[in-house]
């Protein structure tokens, strides 16, 4: 970052980074202009119309951390302190600033707490299932492969920094297949792109385990040693032939025959998957299942071999961020975070007052118009940190101006390498803008509330938590690699992280939860389409500037969008030709968009773009808030609509 009397010029990538390599994601190339944007949130404000109106009065810190005191007071003295609901996600990336003192803060209160996940949990539990961890494969050492398997993730848009890496590998012959229900630009970019019917993916995966049985491309010495369960899960998959999964699939049996001998010909397969997946009722069955191919081939013991997810679970090594946890137990009741529109509408669940940070649940929640109707209740306070009003901040009773990526100290834990980053305060903030920690520790002293962590700058803060790193190196070089080898191969001798370090083929304590203890497929609700509702919706990260709710108001103009995508066999018995206005509904909403057909989707399949604010604009005024099968995820995409001319 260049600073020029103060204020940011000029922002470039590092190219001493190892894995950036000096280059921006195109989300953040133009943060510059959202830091200094004009409609930024820069001081407090006090809402002075309707919920959901956007009028707003400016008013100063005192009185809004006042009405703040005296409503959360009244909310807890009236109907006690798990009527107050925290709501947070990774709108602000960072150790401290996306959560830390807020934990001490809400159960000095006594408030409800919040559990599950928008993304991630969901993959990891799943993963977790088969390896007893989370932990899987270095995501670069994909240069070192033979084949690789890109399931579900669309690497070149949403993954850009590792996409050289495939490349690299590419070039020196690797064949990179790319299997997903939607025609990516990776897809373009792949060697061979294999399409099965979206929610179909786990009875391909029995499959490519029957045919890697049936022709002993398996590692009977790995799988003995590092595994238990395998003759079930044998027996198991034994019915699952080619012919059964094409069926279900919508594949040809030739393409699993060839996926599977390509996949087990070499040890050096690397998989590589991300959240997307996980977003399905049967999602943790997804990952649970991917997770046993390596075990089965032992490809777990090369370089350029395994499975590679997010790289999240590796942070623990130096990071313990259970040091901001209350020192007493926090035992107050849960309430899902994907669940906000149901807890908002039901008033048997009696929240009252509600706190918001770092996201923006009305643009990235399921079930949004639930959402907006239990934010316009009277009888619900709202606080929300905001940068910029977004659909959410416009039904805050108070708005509270929260800094930028640039504007505070912290440190970055990643989800794509091994690199820890370190964010320097390259500016004051703007205006009355504040990091977190010090509107919790703002907001703790007006509610005179006492904790040590209050006391503790943000520097001390970061100490706390990490460990085993030079610190100094870090803050001067910007990054620093996990106390973690070179060469990563997690489970190459088993080491696995379950009770006897071995693999679960087969996972006995699943039945405790409702699931079967080996990788079953369940048909997606596709399957079960009804003539209300005959079409399965996906809502893909389908632009390059926004990939979340954060980055859409100032980008959205640079993008095409939003629209519905459809194919020609579904758009013309409804009528309907490229550019015509149409209605997408089910029992939830309903929104008008723009018709593109495409054949990038399959029959069955209809596609819109995720990330837009507006209420005509938003998909999830659509989407399911079921929950996944475990692991606390919202299957999103298991949602069924009906698609109708306009007019």
């Amino acid at each position: 970052m260049t600073v020029e009397d103060g204020r940011a010029t000029q922002m470039r990538g590092n190219p001493a980074h190892p894995y950036s390599r000096g280059e921006l994601c195109p989300k953040v190339n133009r943060f510059i202009k959202r830091v200094h944007a004009d409609d930024r949130v820069l001081h407090p404000l006090i809402r002075v119309g309707a919920k959901g109106a956007g009028e707003f009065r400016q008013a100063s810190w005192d009185e809004a951390l006042s009405l703040i005191s005296e409503r959360l007071t009244a909310t807890v003295a009236d109907h006690g302190g798990e009527a107050v609901l925290p709501w947070n996600d990774a709108g602000t990336q960072g150790l401290i600033q996306m959560s830390c003192l807020d934990r001490r803060l809400f159960a000095k209160l006594g408030a409800s707490r919040l559990s599950g996940s928008i993304c991630g949990n969901t993959a990891k539990a799943g993963t977790a299932t088969t390896l007893g961890s989370g932990k899987s494969s270095d995501p670069l050492d994909v240069r070192h492969a033979e084949v690789i398997l890109l399931w579900g993730t669309n690497t070149r848009l949403t993954n850009r920094h590792l996409w050289p890496f495939i490349e690299e590998a590419q070039s020196k012959g690797a064949q990179v297949v790319v299997i997903d229900p939607l025609k990516t630009m990776t897809a373009e970019s792949a060697d061979w792109f294999v399409q099965p019917l979206p929610g179909t993916d786990v009875a391909l995966m029995l499959a490519m385990m029957h045919v890697l049985i049936r022709d002993d491309l398996i590692d009977h010495d790995y799988i003995a040693n590092h595994s238990t369960g395998f003759d079930d899960l044998a027996e198991h998959v034994a019915s699952w032939t080619p012919e059964r999964a094409a069926a279900e699939c919508g594949l040809s049996v030739s393409d699993i025959e060839r996926l599977s001998t390509l996949y087990g010909g070499t040890k050096r397969a690397f998989i590589r998957t991300m959240i997307g997946p996980e977003h399905r009722e049967s999602g943790a069955m997804f990952f649970r299942s991917l997770a046993c191919l390596p075990v089965l081939t032992g490809s777990w013991t090369v370089l350029g071999g395994g499975l590679s997810r997010s790289v999240g679970s590796w942070n623990d090594v130096n990071i313990d961020d259970s040091v901001y946890e209350p020192v007493e137990p926090h035992l107050t009741r849960q309430l899902h975070m994907n669940h906000l529109g149901q807890q908002l509408t039901d008033p048997a669940v009696g929240v009252h007052a509600l706190f918001i940070w770092g996201g923006n649940p009305v643009v990235c929640l399921p079930n949004a118009g639930a959402i907006r109707r239990g934010l316009s209740r009277d009888d619900l306070f709202t606080v929300v940190s905001e940068q910029f009003l977004t659909d959410t901040a416009l039904y805050a009773d108070v708005v509270l101006p929260a800094a930028m990526q640039i504007e505070q100290f912290d440190v970055v834990p990643s989800w794509g390498s091994f690199y820890l980053g370190w964010n320097e305060q390259a500016i004051e903030p703007l205006g009355e803008a504040v990091p977190n920690t010090e509107m919790w520790r703002r907001i703790a002293k007006a509610l005179d509330l006492h904790d040590p962590l209050f006391d503790l700058d943000d520097l001390a803060l970061i100490n706390l938590a990490v460990h085993g790193l030079d610190m100094a190196t870090l803050r001067s070089d910007g990054f620093i690699r996990l106390s973690i080898p070179e060469d990563v191969l997690p489970y190459a001798d088993g080491n696995f992280g379950t009770a006897d370090g071995k693999a679960l083929l087969r996972a006995d304590g699943l039945v405790s939860v409702g699931q079967p203890a080996l990788p079953t497929y369940i048909a997606p609700p596709m399957s079960r389409a009804s003539s209300e509702y005959p079409l399965n919706l996906i809502t893909p990260k389908a632009h390059s500037r926004f990939l979340n709710a954060s980055y859409s108001a100032h980008h959205g103009a640079l993008e095409d969008g939003p629209y519905v995508e459809l194919c020609v066999a579904d758009a013309e018995p409804r009528g309907l030709g490229n550019g015509d206005l149409a209605t997408i509904a089910n029992a939830q909403g309903a929104l008008q968009l723009t018709v593109r057909l495409s054949d990038r989707v399959r029959p069955g399949l209809v596609s819109i773009p995720w990330g837009w604010w507006g209420e005509n604009a938003n998909v999830n005024v659509l989407t399911s808030d079921v929950d996944t099968d475990w692991g606390g995820g919202a299957a999103y995409s298991d949602t069924m609509v009906q698609v109708s001319r306009t007019g």
